[in-house]
């Protein structure tokens, strides 16, 4: 039997400057997660945010990212294969649509893995399609994850 996990995050945004144009509004904002550091967070800056910031789009790519290494980890060892690195430069695809509304409609991830034993490149390989299945964050998308994994030997 499954069992469940809750987790919390507050979003706290405040008008700026009582004379702000209305649709001028700043996007920034925090989310506050208990007992851990804030996170200062805007829209893209294609959606009028601060480009320094971080914005959601960021965050689900961020997400994705980290837990398919995470799940990609776990997966190794539980095979015996030692992963000295691993990297990612990963895309995400979205498409807006002219009533402003949109969608992710794609993402590639692109691991690079070091491993120590080249008789296992093929299955380090492999276990991306392991690491996916078990990957929670990809287990809720409603958009494709493709995966470009590259594995080499120190």
């Amino acid at each position: 039997m499954p069992f469940k996990h809750l987790f919390r995050a507050k979003a706290i945004w405040t008008l700026k400057k009582k004379d702000e144009n209305i649709k001028s509004y700043s996007r920034n904002h925090s989310i506050t997660i208990e007992g851990k550091s804030n996170l200062e967070v805007s829209a893209a800056k294609a959606f009028k945010g601060d480009a320094a910031l971080y914005n959601p789009e960021d965050m689900l790519l961020s997400s994705l990212v980290s837990c398919h290494m995470m799940s990609y980890l776990y997966v190794c060892a539980q095979f015996g294969i030692e992963v000295l690195s691993y990297s990612d430069d990963a895309v995400a695809t979205l498409e807006v649509n002219d009533d402003g509304s949109g969608r992710f409609t794609e993402v590639t991830l692109n691991p690079k893995v070091l491993i120590t034993n080249a008789n296992r490149i093929e299955e380090a390989l492999l276990l991306h399609k392991k690491a996916n299945e078990l990957c929670f964050i990809a287990n809720s998308c409603n958009f494709p994850v493709y995966h470009n994994p590259v594995c080499e030997v120190k």
